[in-house]
Formats: structure tokens, sequence, C-alpha cells
């Protein structure tokens, strides 16, 4: 592994995704926006690393969910034997977890797979010059989920989770064998912590973080 290209060099990228239309689509949408772009090929976390040590490239495109492992441990591996390398890791999965997870072993950057290829190709630029930035539209998002995870006890993220059961202040006390004053008491410091004037506010905050899950669309829940 080698140092990062100039800039009208060609780009190498080795895409490493366990589902041949991903790697192919993605492979045909970048050389179609640049022609010199070298694209390699992976489906396991174990071609990946082969590949990686017998070739030089300058963005890996990783995807979470790989046949033999997880994606995140390919970022570990190649963050450990390269600081020049961009990774990108490319997947459907946007929740927090998965952008801090990324950003904690060492990606360059987290492109969620709906996004437009113009938005991929623009990252992998930015990642061949500053692979050690790491870049993602969601990093305040994922950021404030760990604060949020950080300074909600154990007590309230359980309070919090029953919040979108619809049962009454009472039925959520007998329920958690507190009080109504005691529950009364987590809700206010959840709505504090969360910066939330009431239940609804709390919860669609919850849900914006990553805390609570989005709502089911086929659920009868609004």
């Amino acid at each position: 592994m080698e140092d990062v290209v100039e800039r009208d060099s060609p780009i190498r990228l080795l895409i490493v995704d366990d589902h041949a239309v991903v790697r192919e689509g993605v492979a045909r949408a970048l050389t179609a926006i640049r022609s010199d772009s070298i694209v390699t090929h992976a489906t396991t976390l174990s071609e990946a690393q082969s590949r990686l040590a017998a070739e030089d490239f300058d963005v890996a495109i990783v995807d979470i969910h790989l046949a033999d492992n997880s994606g995140l441990e390919l970022v570990l591996w190649i963050r450990e034997n390269s600081l020049t390398m961009g990774v990108i890791v490319f997947s459907m999965n946007n929740h927090p977890e998965y952008i801090l997870a990324a950003m904690d072993n060492g990606a360059s950057g987290f492109l969620d797979k709906s996004a437009p290829i113009s938005e991929l190709m623009a990252m992998i630029e930015i990642v061949v010059r500053s692979p050690l930035m790491f870049q993602c539209k969601d990093l305040q998002r994922a950021l404030a989920y760990r604060r949020s995870k950080t300074t909600l006890t154990a007590r309230e993220v359980e309070i919090l989770q029953l919040l979108p059961t619809g049962k009454t202040y009472t039925e959520l006390a007998e329920a958690l064998f507190i009080s109504e004053s005691t529950l009364k008491t987590h809700l206010q410091s959840i709505y504090r912590k969360l910066m939330a004037r009431n239940r609804l506010e709390a919860i669609n905050e919850a849900r914006r973080l990553g805390i609570l899950p989005p709502i089911d669309p086929n659920s009868s829940e609004r």
C-alpha cells in the first residue's frame, strides 16, 4: 500500500460486497463518471485481504455485511496496515451504531447505498486526499446518539422504549413497578436530555437518533 495518488492520476478502487449486482453496478457507474478508474472486486473479507496484500489500491468501498465476516473488521485491518488508503463503508443500514463503528474502526467515510452515485464519486475524491478525516453527512446525528446513549441511564432507556406503546402513565408505572411520581421524575429527565417538551417529541427525537426503531410502515402506529 503506497501513498495517495495525485488528482489527475487514475484511481484504483477495490469494491468489497457479496452482492454481484452491487459490485458490478457501482463499478459501471463509477467508470462512466471517471473513465480512468481501475476497479477490482472482492466478495469476502479473506478475498479482500488477499487482494490488498498483492496490489495497491487508493480506496476500498466496503459493505458492512460480508459472507465470511463483518466489513467493519476489514476496515480495521486496512487501517492497521495503512494510514494513506481511503476506506468508505457503503451500506444500506445507516443506523448511528454503524456510522460510529465505521468511524471508530478507522474508515474515511460512510455512505448510504441509496445515495446518488455522484455522492459516492465525490466522497472517493475526498478520501483519496484525506483518508484520515471521517466523512459522513449523518455524523452529527450519530454523535448526538452517542451523547444521548451516554447520558441516558439504563432505566431511562427502558422507560423510553415503552413510551410508543400508548400506555397511560399509570399503566407504565405499574409495568415498571414504580410509583407514578417516580415515573414522571424519570420522564422529566428524559425530556431534558433529549431536549423534548413532551412524550411525542421525546419519541420522535429518540427515533431520529436511533435509540428507538423507526415506525414500521405495516403497523398501525402513527
